[in-house]
C-alpha cells in the first residue's frame, strides 16, 4: 500500500500580456503519483457522473464563456470543440466517460463535471519555466494521437523545448503515461469566471490524491 504523503505544489505560469484578458491558468504540480491502466475503484464515481450529467442542465453561462475564450483565441468552438464540451456531449448522447489511465480518467472527470478545460502532463518532461502563448508560424508538435498539431497563433503551453499542449490537443512529448511519477495539471479558465479557480483546483487536487493512494477511497470526494 502507498500512504505517501502527496506534494501539491501550485505552479506559476507565465501569461503573455495578449492573452491576459482571455485566459486566467491555474496550475498545481502534484507528485508522487501512481498512474494505472484502469483503476476499479473509479468505475462506479464516473459512472455516476455520467448518469448525473445527462439529466443535469447545462450550464449556459459557463459553456458561453469557454466557447468565447476560444473564439478570442482564433479557434472556431464549432469545429475545435473544447474538451469539456465534448466529454458533455458523448455523455449525453448515451457514451461513458473514456478510459484512457487513472491520472487521465480522473482529470476527465473534473472537466466533465466543471466544464472546463484542462490540460494533463508528466511534471518531468516539463523543462524549464512555462509560458502561455500563441503559437509562431509554422510552430506544432507531435500529438498524442495525430501525427503533428499545428499550432500557429493559437494557445500554447511552452516550456525551454517549446510547445507542448494547449486546451484540446496535448503533445507525445508530455504525455502521462503508467510510468509518470509527477504530474503538470492546468486549467484554461475564461478571464470572466477566474473566480472559479480555487474551488475547480481544490476539487481536482483531492480527487487526484483519492485516485494516487492505493486502499483510499475516490467514492468520498
Amino acid at each position: 500500500m502507498n500512504h505517501a504523503p502527496m506534494n501539491r505544489e501550485r505552479f506559476q505560469i507565465a501569461v503573455a500580456d495578449d492573452l491576459a484578458a482571455i485566459v486566467c491558468p491555474v496550475a498545481a504540480r502534484v507528485s508522487p503519483v501512481v498512474v494505472v491502466a484502469r483503476d476499479a475503484r473509479l468505475d462506479q464515481p464516473l459512472r455516476d457522473a455520467a448518469a448525473r450529467l445527462r439529466t443535469t442542465a447545462e450550464s449556459a453561462d459557463r459553456t458561453a464563456a469557454v466557447r468565447t475564450m476560444y473564439k478570442r483565441l482564433g479557434i472556431d468552438p464549432t469545429k475545435t470543440r473544447p474538451s469539456s464540451e465534448a466529454l458533455l456531449r458523448r455523455v449525453r448522447r448515451g457514451d461513458e466517460l473514456p478510459r484512457i489511465n487513472s491520472l487521465v480518467d480522473v482529470i476527465n472527470w473534473c472537466s466533465l463535471e466543471t466544464q472546463l478545460s484542462f490540460g494533463l502532463y508528466d511534471a518531468s518532461k516539463v523543462v524549464g519555466a512555462v509560458t502561455m502563448r500563441r503559437g509562431g508560424e509554422g510552430e506544432s508538435y507531435a500529438g498524442i494521437r495525430k501525427d503533428e498539431v499545428h499550432v500557429a497563433g493559437r494557445l500554447v503551453l511552452a516550456d525551454d523545448l517549446g510547445a507542448f499542449g494547449n486546451p484540446t490537443s496535448d503533445s507525445a512529448r508530455t504525455a502521462v503515461t503508467e510510468t509518470t511519477t509527477a504530474a503538470l495539471i492546468v486549467i484554461f479558465i475564461p478571464a470572466p469566471l477566474a473566480d472559479l479557480s480555487e474551488e475547480a483546483m481544490t476539487l481536482t487536487l483531492a480527487r487526484v490524491q483519492g485516485s494516487s493512494v492505493h486502499g483510499s477511497s475516490v467514492l468520498e470526494l
